[in-house]
This record gives structure tokens, C-alpha cells and sequence, in this order.
């Protein structure tokens, strides 16, 4: 049923934005990404979802039973919880519905293991109740290990009821409560001491014109009070603002969080519509930050020229050739009289090239002087593979072939000419504080993971990630 988008077309949009999922990515309601044996799966409305070997190519073939609406997915030791609705949403004018849940092994559904278990009921609502059985969000707390799912729609309040994380059953005796009002597709996350809940605002379902968009609250207790940056509860309509509409991308929601590792976070939603694939609704990857202790979405890096700058002490990633000086002296000191103002050319690379080795040319770090030996293009590569969210790039010294590339021994060197090796090609995420890790896709010699480090002022090389580290964080500075 979901249509194919041709490889060229794909590569055309890659070129103009390296931020939208390619492949079939067509989906409502998303369900947080569930990793399971190296591949990355999301379910939708209506059953089904779709599924990806890298993170960037997403394509039908994930399986859901019980069709239904705004699923959420959730591994809990070595299985998989789904959830998912039956019928509310005020649909037909009523608000009868039910939340459901069941388990499975895994989620590949080729794996002789893949088996969902019987659903279990967790909570419903009545045809005439204040609220709306629908959009389940499931949330394992990190302190405690108890297990939470919210639910609701805007027809009436967002609640929180407990789970058993064994089982998946309603914790017995346990009363649902109200959390939040005027949102949907409801989530829950935790960090550095708050709870946050989020919730989708707006209106959906109505494609170029939807105006959903994510907000949140956040509290010291998991069932609340949820207040926003104002001091606004959400039960009074409260939310500060996570993720809206972005130029031709409309209508932001049902948020889901992946973290990647400490400090590289994501955030996957929906597209209400995609006006560059056919106004339908895509699945949708960001980075994700923290400012002030609130969640935002990044923006992926786009293609472009930059000075890449340490976070150690503020210097740019160069090669290490002979600093070439500009034409003229010291200018500024004594009467200047009626001097005519003349505009001082930058460095060209040909003024420069020829004095720099054939072969191989090491990188050191040194003092910004926007030089044609610090004029990096970074590009993503097309017919690379990609990752949760993204697309491997070169990294390449403008107006040559001169790439970054990895060497044995975790050390760094720039080749000639850009051939498309493993270790020639640079993964970029942007970390939760704004920064970026720049990681190459191989080492060779080695299967360890090493990001780009400054290993002291001068020195750049390659190591393990320490998101507690400067050395590892780079700024792009637009060129």
C-alpha cells in the first residue's frame, strides 16, 4: 500500500535537505523507535509499521495485530511491550475506547521466535466520559523500574495509570489520574531529576492545514503537577514549545526519545504532511537538546562550507602545512590622513596549493584565520549507508579532493582524493548540549568506536566518546 520513491528522486532530496528518512517513510502516529537485532522499527495507525537496517532507509514490513490507533513500543529486558487502541478518539461522536498491551520476543517478523502474546486490557474509557482511551504512551522510570502508560486526546484529559513491568497488567487497585488537558499523544521521559511529560497540541489529520505541534511540562513526581517554562500546569492548557512546523514540513507530532548514548539523544515524531512527498505524513528524525534542563529538536547539520572549531579552546581543524601570510603590513597606528578604503582579498587556494605535499597531509588544530588549509565542505554521501537519523558525509578541504580519513592506530590524515572508504566517511551528531560528536564509520585495525578529539591544543586525534569531555565536541561554524 505505501509507495516507493525512485533512487533518484531520493538522492534529489537528499541533496536539498539531509533531513528527511528516505525509502517508503509514510506513517501516522509513530511509535517510539524499538531497536531489535540491529534494526530499527516504528508501528502506526491502522497496524503495520515500518522498519529500517540503518536508521536513515525506512520501508514497510514491521507487523502489528489488532490494528487500531497510535501504538507505542517499549523494550523491557529481553522482550518487547506494544500498546495500542481500539477505537476512541471521539471517533463517531463517542468516546468508548480501550488501551491495550502484549508482549513479544522480538520484533523481526521473519525471527521463528516472533509471537505476540494474547492483548491485555490497562485502561478504557466510557461512550460519555471526560476522556478518551487512545494514544497510549508507555514510560519506564530509570529510578524506581516501575512501569507508567498515559493516555488520552484532547476530547478530555491525558491520564496516567500504573503497569506491572512483568506482566504488563494494571498494577491492582491502582487509580487512574488526570495529568494534562487541550494535547495528545501523550509521553513520558526522564532527565536529570524531572519527569517530563509531552504532549501533541493542536489539530491533526488534516494534512497541509494540520497544526499539531509537541509541547511539554515537566515535574518532580511522575504523576504530576506537570507545569511548563511559565510555571502553567497542564491541566490548565500549559506546555512549552519541543518541536513545531518547519518550512515545508507541517504539523509535528506523537514524540518519541532514543537515546544513543550519554549526551547523543534523537527525537522521532510525524510529519502531518510532507510537502516534498506528496503531502503525506512521514516519519520524522531529530537531534535532540537540552536548554535549561527543557528538551528542544535540533536541526541536522546541512551541506555546506565550514570552519570546524574545538570546544577544548576555540581552534579549527587545519592541515598541517606552512601558514602562507597575506599582502600587507600593520595598518592602524598614527594620523592615516584621507587614506581611500580598500577591500583586502581573501586567500585563495591558489595562492596556497602549490607549496602543499602531493600525498598525505597530517591535521593539527591552530589559531582561526578563515584560510584556505581550514576551508573544510562537508557533504553527505549518497550511496554511503546511514544511521539513526542521518547519512554518513565526507569531509573534504574546499576545491580539492583532499579528504579526512582515519588511520590505524586511531590517528588522522587527509588522502588525496575522496574515494569513499569506510574510513573516509564521517558520521556528525549533534549532542544534547548543541555541540557536534564527528565520528569516522571505521577505524582501521580496529571495532572499536572513536569519535574526532583534541587531544591538546594543537593536537586532534581519535578516541572514545566522553560527553563529559570538551575534547570531544565540535562546533560548524558556517564558512
Amino acid at each position: 500500500m505505501k509507495a516507493r520513491i525512485s533512487l533518484i528522486i531520493a538522492a534529489a532530496f537528499i541533496s536539498v535537505a539531509a533531513s528527511a528518512q528516505i525509502g517508503a517513510p509514510y506513517i501516522h502516529d509513530p511509535s517510539t523507535i524499538a531497536e531489535c537485532d540491529g534494526k530499527y522499527y516504528t508501528f502506526g495507525t491502522g497496524g503495520g509499521g515500518l522498519i529500517s537496517e540503518d536508521g536513515w532507509t525506512w520501508n514497510s514490513g514491521a507487523v502489528r495485530p489488532g490494528g487500531g490507533a497510535a501504538p507505542d513500543a517499549l523494550k523491557i529486558g529481553d522482550r518487547y511491550l506494544v500498546g495500542y487502541s481500539a477505537t476512541g478518539g471521539g471517533l463517531g461522536g463517542g468516546h468508548a475506547g480501550r488501551v491495550l498491551v502484549m508482549w513479544n520476543k522480538t520484533l523481526d517478523p521473519n525471527s521463528p521466535d516472533f509471537a505476540y502474546s494474547d492483548p491485555i486490557e490497562v485502561a478504557h474509557s466510557e461512550v460519555d466520559e471526560d476522556c478518551d482511551a487512545i494514544d497510549i504512551g508507555l514510560f519506564l522510570d530509570p529510578t524506581t523500574g516501575r512501569l507508567w502508560c498515559t493516555y488520552g486526546t484532547y476530547f478530555g484529559a491525558i491520564r496516567i495509570v500504573e503497569l506491572d513491568p512483568k506482566t504488563g497488567e494494571r498494577v491492582k487497585g491502582n487509580i487512574e489520574k488526570d495529568v494534562a488537558i487541550d494535547c495528545e499523544a501523550s509521553d513520558l521521559i526522564y532527565h536529570n531529576g524531572w519527569y517530563y511529560l509531552l504532549g501533541t497540541h493542536g489539530t491533526c489529520c488534516d494534512g497541509t492545514n494540520s497544526t499539531y505541534n509537541i509541547v511539554c511540562g515537566r515535574s518532580r513526581s511522575v504523576t504530576g503537577p506537570y507545569l511548563d517554562n511559565m510555571g502553567r500546569d497542564m491541566m490548565a492548557g500549559g506546555g512549552k514549545m519541543v518541536v513545531a512546523a518547519e518550512n515545508r514540513r507541517i504539523g509535528a507530532g506523537h514524540f518519541g526519545r532514543t537515546i544513543i548514548t550519554e549526551g547523543v539523544e534523537k527525537t522521532s515524531f510525524h510529519w502531518e504532511a510532507d510537502m516534498d512527498l506528496s503531502g503525506r505524513s512521514t516519519l520524522a528524525i531529530r537531534p535532540l537538546l537540552w536548554v535549561n534542563d527543557w528538551p528542544v529538536a535540533g536541526s541536522p547539520w546541512k551541506n555546506g562550507t565550514y570552519a570546524i572549531i574545538s570546544q577544548r579552546r576555540g581552534y579549527a581543524l587545519e592541515l598541517a602545512v606552512d601558514f602562507v601570510r597575506l599582502a600587507g603590513g600593520m595598518r592602524g597606528f598614527g594620523a592615516q590622513g584621507n587614506d581611500t578604503v580598500v577591500i583586502v582579498a581573501d586567500q585563495k587556494l591558489e595562492d596556497v596549493i602549490g607549496g602543499w605535499p602531493a600525498g598525505e597531509i597530517p591535521v593539527r588544530i591552530g589559531d582561526i584565520m578563515y584560510r584556505p588549509h581550514q576551508k573544510w565542505v562537508i557533504e553527505t554521501v549518497n550511496d554511503a549507508p546511514g544511521f539513526l537519523g542521518g547519512l554518513y558525509c565526507k569531509i573534504i578541504i574546499d576545491g580539492t579532493g583532499r579528504a579526512l580519513a582515519a588511520t590505524e592506530g586511531a590517528d588522522l590524515t587527509t588522502v588525496p582524493q575522496f574515494t569513499g572508504a569506510d574510513e573516509q566517511l564521517w558520521r556528525i551528531d549533534q549532542c544534547v548540549d548543541g555541540s557536534y560528536r564527528i565520528m569516522p564509520k571505521k577505524v582501521p585495525g580496529t571495532d572499536e568506536e572513536y569519535v574526532l578529539v583534541s587531544t591538546s591544543d594543537s593536537t586532534p586525534s581519535l578516541a572514545k566518546f566522553n560527553f563529559e569531555s570538551d575534547n570531544c565536541k565540535w562546533q560548524l561554524k558556517e564558512w
